[in-house]
């Protein structure tokens, strides 16, 4: 059938995954490090992804396409397992409800250490992949960390993840600002504090400058706190 469906011109788009998270029906994915619309049935024509877009990237066109699947978008957001059209089904966000994972904090130690209990409360983690509306973002304590710091510091999970929510990147490795996708949570959620974990290391400062940015631009007073890990493991700022 013929109708009004969006287009992406891949030229001006910066990969900031801004319509990603817009895109309530899952439509919308990063293929490359550019915004790609995945499946046609899953667009609903609406175009709630056009005003995020930062470089006008995304527009409208009247095409052959398949008809907006009303039932399927529903079954997904209701949690029904799915294999996105990107082959990744480890993009699926989803709360981790840790209520149910009190027992495995009394399983029996192993060659005499206690089972540590992980403290991860949602899926996925990295800043880029995790959508800015995703439910897990309401009245949270957000943690933004650089991804080294779980290795460098051994009790990462029960000094910073506790009763946090959980976002982690590597400001040398990855390309774009976070800054961009920060700014969108604060500004979509009722963030009540703000926990940025850094190596000490100089590059991993981005970080740091992208949660100071996002807190900047989102027009929201929020507390916020910075940790420095040390690369012998230890904390030189909390």
């Amino acid at each position: 059938m013929v109708r009004k469906i969006i287009k992406i011109d891949e030229d001006k788009c910066d990969g900031c995954g801004l319509c990603v998270s817009a895109c309530h029906e899952g439509a919308i994915g990063l293929v490359g490090k550019k915004a790609k619309l995945l499946r046609d049935d899953y667009c609903d024509g609406l175009g709630n992804c056009l005003p995020v877009c930062p470089t006008d990237a995304i527009s409208f066109e009247e095409r052959e396409a398949l008809a907006y699947d009303e039932a399927a978008v529903k079954a997904k957001e209701d949690g029904e397992p799915e294999t996105l059209a990107c082959g990744c089904p480890g993009t699926h966000s989803k709360s981790l409800d840790r209520e149910l994972d009190r027992e495995k904090e009394c399983e029996p130690a192993h060659h005499g250490h206690a089972a540590a209990a992980t403290q991860l409360r949602q899926w996925p983690v990295q800043i880029k992949l995790v959508p800015a509306n995703a439910p897990y973002f309401k009245n949270a304590n957000l943690l933004v960390a650089a991804d080294c710091c779980a290795y460098a510091y051994g009790d990462f999970h029960g000094k910073f993840m506790k009763n946090k929510i959980t976002l982690i990147g590597c400001p040398k490795l990855d390309e774009g600002d976070y800054s961009e996708k920060l700014t969108a949570i604060l500004k979509q959620n009722e963030i009540k504090s703000v926990t940025v974990v850094r190596m000490e290391v100089p590059c991993c400062g981005g970080i740091e400058n992208a949660v100071v940015t996002a807190l900047k631009n989102c027009g929201k007073m929020i507390p916020w706190q910075v940790a420095v890990i040390s690369t012998d493991g230890g904390i030189l700022e909390n």
